[in-house]
């Protein structure tokens, strides 16, 4: 409801528009015991005269306010979701790449789209039924007890009956709606994995086990939705046959001698017609009651998620340029919930223009020191230093503006490649974009496709290489020109002469740049001013290229097998 704050006015015009559509219903129903003790019987000629004119005119205010109560409601209920999913889409930008890691893409995916869906059905749908047919259910009980309260106070030993049932399928609802949700999903998580992942899926003709997962999450999924289908299917008929036991003793009362000699014709068969038009709209508002649980099971699903912390940003130094030193202080870190930390006692500096490179074997640290860098994460203790500031204490945005960033898993969207280069300085000029991509050597092969520069490359760069993504990505931190340069393993994907290419680029690029350079290859870092070799997240050993040789330690044996694999 907060979120229709906004569009209050349309809302309070659709309720009035749905009171004026029951009205009219009720009305048109009033004139039942007329049209038969008036009408038909001859008594008041006057009566059928003007009856066709009136059952024209009824429709046509019925139809108006049938109109009128639908759109401004849809109208409400689709802004309000259209909100909802910009506040989801928002919130979950700003959320810390930690909350990423242990929630999968495709569950706030299904969150972002059916759970917000099921939201709009009660918001509008759901809403629409309940003011207008409850209004209607209203209007025929004051028209039953207005005409014979006799005859209608048996309706109400109904009444908590189909209270108690409402009761008790309400939770049902609750309860299956979640599973719902969840089984959703499992549905397009599973989907989303196996369609990014369709070349390896290929590769090792994993498509009949996919095949079979993918049908165990759909037939569960299945299976959730016919229990909904079955609790709404028994609670319907359940309903309206105990409203049916009301209007069969009402009828066995008719036959009684005496009790219905005060009633005329119309009278009677007017509170029995008003029974009988009672059963749809519980049957509807039974109905319903599926619909507003499901939306209610789904804003509880959506609001968790909305009061999931955001990133914190209690920096509040503001930087615009910074002078390029960096110093890591004593820095240990752990990932949440992983009791062995990821870095122990990492302590290492280097001054505006240098080059700092970070190797070692895998999992050994060396990207999680960049991430510390970005603010992905903060350290457990110790300190990351900027120009002799603590990371912390500067603005989270300004901080990441002083970073160009090349990983080796490149991330490009889908747009054309200009667009895409100029990623992180959306304000240049074309031609500041084409030094770029010349620089990278992109130039080489964006001259061979349709539209050069202004190509779409398709959804992550589908229509490039590898080696071309990488040169895009590296193009795109060129065009940043940002005091650091963070390259993690740049240069990975990229055949030998690209990175002669990208070498010559890189050599132009790092210089007047401070560089944390993260490499397997050691003949990409010999010219580093400092090389740190990593293990287990700890030091071993930080100097020169030529130092580290002469060392004769674990650096030494790493380049030995590195060049006498390549030798052999």
């Amino acid at each position: 409801m907060g979120y229709a704050k906004a569009y209050k006015s349309a809302g309070i015009f659709a309720i009035f528009s749905m009171l004026g559509y029951a009205s009219i219903d009720v009305y048109f129903l009033s004139k039942l015991p007329a049209l038969i003790d008036e009408g038909l019987s001859g008594a008041n000629p006057e009566f059928m005269k003007w009856a066709p004119v009136f059952v024209v005119v009824c429709f046509i205010f019925r139809g108006i306010f049938h109109f009128l109560s639908n759109y401004c409601l849809a109208w409400v209920g689709n802004n309000v979701v259209t909100d909802l999913r910009q506040s989801i889409f928002e919130h979950v930008m700003s959320m810390p790449v930690a909350y990423h890691d242990k929630v999968s893409t495709g569950t706030l995916i299904s969150k972002l789209t059916f759970d917000t869906e099921q939201v709009l059905q009660a918001s509008s749908k759901s809403l629409l039924t309940l003011v207008q047919q409850g209004a209607f259910v209203f209007g025929l009980l004051v028209l039953m007890f207005w005409q014979s309260w006799q005859l209608s106070a048996i309706f109400l030993v109904i009444t908590p009956i189909i209270a108690v049932i409402v009761t008790i399928v309400s939770r049902r609802f609750r309860k299956v709606s979640k599973n719902i949700q969840n089984a959703m999903g499992e549905v397009t998580k599973a989907a989303e994995q196996t369609f990014n992942g369709h070349k390896v899926v290929l590769t090792f003709d994993g498509q009949t086990r996919e095949n079979e997962r993918f049908g165990q999450i759909n037939k569960h999924n299945r299976q959730q939705q016919m229990k909904m289908v079955a609790t709404k299917s028994a609670s319907v008929p359940l309903i309206q046959i105990i409203a049916s036991f009301a209007l069969a003793f009402v009828l066995y009362l008719a036959n009684l001698d005496g009790f219905v000699e005060n009633l005329t014709a119309g009278v009677f068969m007017g509170v029995v017609t008003y029974m009988t038009m009672l059963l749809r709209p519980l049957k509807l508002l039974t109905n319903v009651n599926s619909e507003f649980q499901k939306g209610m099971a789904a804003s509880e699903s959506i609001f968790a998620l909305l009061d999931e912390d955001k990133e914190k940003d209690r920096g509040t130094i503001a930087i615009q340029k910074a002078q390029g030193k960096l110093v890591f202080d004593a820095v240990n870190f752990a990932y949440p919930g992983d009791e062995k930390p990821a870095l122990t006692d990492i302590n290492f500096a280097a001054n505006a223009g240098e080059t700092i490179a970070l190797v070692g074997r895998s999992g050994s640290g060396k990207s999680t020191a960049s991430a510390l860098l970005l603010r992905f994460y903060d350290a457990t203790s110790g300190r990351v230093l900027i120009d002799d500031t603590n990371i912390i204490d500067y603005r989270l945005k300004d901080l990441r503006k002083q970073f160009a960033y090349v990983s080796q898993q490149v991330v490009l969207f889908n747009d054309s490649l200009a667009n895409n280069i100029a990623y992180g300085k959306p304000q240049a000029t074309i031609e500041e974009i084409t030094a770029a991509a010349k620089k990278a050597h992109v130039l080489e092969f964006a001259e061979n496709l349709p539209q050069g520069l202004d190509t779409n490359i398709g959804d992550n760069g589908a229509l490039l290489s590898g080696g071309q993504r990488q040169r895009v990505a590296i193009a795109r931190a060129l065009l940043c020109d940002a005091p650091f340069l963070i390259l993690d393993e740049a240069t990975s994907a990229l055949d030998t002469e690209s990175e002669r290419h990208i070498q010559d680029a890189l050599t132009e690029l790092q210089k007047n740049r401070t560089c944390l350079v993260i490499a397997h290859r050691l003949s990409t870092i010999e010219s580093a001013d400092k090389i740190i070799v990593m293990e287990q997240g700890k030091i071993i050993e930080q100097g020169d290229h030529k130092t580290l040789l002469a060392k004769d330690g674990a650096y030494a044996q790493l380049h030995r097998f590195q060049f006498g694999s390549a030798d052999d």
